[in-house]
């Protein structure tokens, strides 16, 4: 089976990219599922970093290497370069500061990938222009006063940080209703992105 059969779109595209026998740094690894695929399907080096002390219970108990940290705070505790890919899905948003962190990303690995929901999508904006409401979708299926979403990140957001952060994209994925779709639009189109980056030489 496949990773795109076992894996959430996001981190099936992920996967697809990750070269074998390679250190990978998991960051928010939730139940460990990416690094348990490129475990067993391509002899990867994964290690994980997650808050939730009962995900990361779970984790160890599958065998995997995963410490309880927090991202903003534990990532500057790593070398520069210590792993060949840093990943974060749908995480970055939660975070308290998302540009510190993705640079300390982007210090700590050689390829960074992010996922994220993009919170321009047009159920989006439809919902606050004609409801006057922050929006409850599939995409983002909590309320305001429950959700972890702490930061409105959108696809052309994510862009110009990248850019201030002397980053370079060199791939990047949309999806709408968990199905890949077109660059075309995607700023409205697109429910969640992918990004591929690494570090500007300058």
């Amino acid at each position: 089976m496949s990773a795109s059969q076992t894996l959430r779109p996001d981190l099936a595209v992920i996967a697809d990219q990750i070269g074998a026998g390679t250190r990978l740094l998991d960051i928010g690894c939730g139940d460990g599922a990416l690094m348990a695929e490129l475990e067993q399907a391509k002899q990867v080096d994964a290690r994980g970093m997650e808050l939730d002390p009962a995900k990361v219970e779970r984790c160890v108990a599958r065998g995997l290497s995963v410490v309880q940290g927090d991202a903003d705070r534990d990532l500057a505790n790593y070398p520069n370069k210590a792993f060949d890919y840093a990943v974060m899905s749908l995480t970055l948003q939660t975070s308290q500061r998302p540009d510190m962190l993705l640079e300390e990303m982007l210090r700590v690995g050689t390829t960074v990938f992010v996922s994220f929901p993009n919170f321009a999508h047009w159920k989006t904006r439809t919902a606050l222009m004609f409801g006057g409401r922050m929006p409850v979708t599939r995409a983002l299926p909590i309320s305001w006063y429950a959700t972890e979403n702490i930061h409105h990140v959108t696809i052309a957001d994510f862009k110009q940080l990248a850019k201030e952060k002397g980053a370079e994209i060199s791939r990047a994925w949309f999806f709408a209703n968990e199905r890949a779709i077109s660059p075309l639009g995607a700023n409205w189109r697109a429910e969640f992105a992918v990004f591929e980056l690494s570090k500007r030489q300058d």
